[in-house]
């Protein structure tokens, strides 16, 4: 009758374990998935125009009318 146990008790420790690394691993996907669909272009390489216009107009490589035109292009 022994054997029997021991046989059930691996099967329902595998059964177990099996769906909590199916379910971590959703999880997981889903996080990353939610995370990256939030990232805006700054945080994947690259930097947004109004971004970039405003470090310009910020170093003065460009004066308030060039600014104020440019952003409304971009808006």
């Amino acid at each position: 009758m022994m054997p029997m146990w021991n046989t059930w008790g691996f099967g329902m420790f595998f059964m177990f374990a099996f769906w909590i690394v199916l379910i971590a691993c959703l999880v997981f996907a889903v996080r990353w998935a939610m995370q990256h669909s939030r990232e805006g272009p700054s945080e994947r390489g690259g930097d947004a125009p109004l971004d970039i216009l405003k470090r310009r107009y910020a170093r003065g490589e460009i004066d308030r009318d060039e600014f104020d035109r440019m952003r409304r292009e971009l808006l």
